[in-house]
Formats: C-alpha cells, structure tokens, sequence
C-alpha cells in the first residue's frame, strides 16, 4: 500500500507541477520572510541591550556626580581621593552636601553651571563630593554644616586658609558666590605649585 500511494502522488506531482512549484516557491519566500522577521528581532534586541547599557553607564556617572558635573571625573570615597591626589599631584576638593538642602541644592546649580569651575574642576583637581561625614575631623574646621567645600593638597594636609566669605561658616559658599569659589580653585591649585616650587628649591 505505502507504495502505490507514493506512486499516486509522483503522478499528482506530474499532473500539477505548475502548482507544486510554485507552492514550493511561496514556501521559501516564506521562509525567508520569516528568517528576516528573526533577524530584525535580534538586531533590535542588540540595540535596546546597547541602549540600558549605556544608560547604566551614564546613571553610574550621574550617581557619582549627584548633579555637580556630569563631565567631571568623580571619585567615590574620601580615601580614594587622597590617593590619587597624592598619585596625580593635584589638590583634592572635597565638597560636602545634602540631596534635600535647599542650600546645597541651589549651589549645585549653580557649580553646574559655572564654565570656569566646571574646568577646573575636570582638569585640575581630584573630586570629592559628599553626602556622608567622615571621620577626619580635619575636614571640618569650624563645624559640621552642608554645603561645605574644603581643599587637600597632596601631602594631605587640608588647606583651612583657603575659604569663603563668611566668618560663622568659614567653608560654605552661596550660588551667588561661585566667582569667589572659582579664585579659591585658582588660589588651591596656584599656592600648591608655588609650594612644590619652593621645595624643589631647597
């Protein structure tokens, strides 16, 4: 019986190979139709993984920079800056601050914003920003106030000559006062080559 019946068909195949063949013709179409359908897929797949990969990058920076220069290179602890200050040779700048104070907010826009800070602050000096206290009570020379900006030179020693305007709060700085914040910058990084300058010599 099975083979008459493969008999039967070859003759049915004969009779309409017109019509088998171009069955077998939308069948490929077909197929490659589908082929296509699974490739566009898995290319906009690669794309979207691409896409929250990058975004996970950037929310990593931004998390780091908590709004004060996304630009900016950002270290994540107050002992990795000092590492690196003393590595680099660059001052760290360590600014301590709170997401919820309207303070620190309205200074954090206007550091931002600031071009000449924002310069500064990438190519000539390590970065610290904080929303934690240490335990180095050195960084607070006349109390534990937000928002506080202080300077640490290489050799570790933090710079209480450098501050604001202010005489109850030595190291706050308003939005207002970015200018200033910008000549202290200038005065950290100009004072410390002055004192390495003056060691050489020796």
């Amino acid at each position: 019986m099975p083979n008459i019946a493969y008999n039967v068909a070859i003759a049915f195949d004969l009779e309409r190979g017109t019509v088998n063949l171009l069955h077998l013709f939308h069948s490929r179409k077909h197929n490659t139709i589908i082929m296509q359908h699974w490739m566009i897929c898995a290319l906009l797949l690669f794309l979207v993984f691409c896409d929250v990969s990058a975004q996970r990058k950037k929310k990593t920076v931004q998390t780091l920079s908590r709004g004060w220069g996304d630009d900016i290179t950002w270290v994540q602890t107050y002992e990795e800056g000092l590492s690196k200050a003393v590595e680099s040779k660059k001052p760290l700048m360590i600014i301590h601050h709170l997401e919820d104070c309207p303070h620190s907010k309205g200074l954090k826009k206007a550091f931002a914003e600031h071009q000449t800070i924002q310069r500064l602050a990438k190519s000539d000096f390590i970065m610290l920003n904080l929303v934690h206290e240490t335990t180095d009570t050195n960084l607070a020379p006349d109390g534990f106030y937000v928002p506080r900006i202080l300077f640490v030179d290489p050799s570790l020693t933090v710079r209480a000559d450098i501050a604001g305007k202010y005489a109850n709060r030595m190291y706050t700085y308003e939005p207002s006062d970015v200018d200033f914040l910008a000549e202290n910058m200038m005065k950290a990084k100009i004072l410390l080559k002055d004192e390495h300058e003056d060691h050489d010599d020796l």
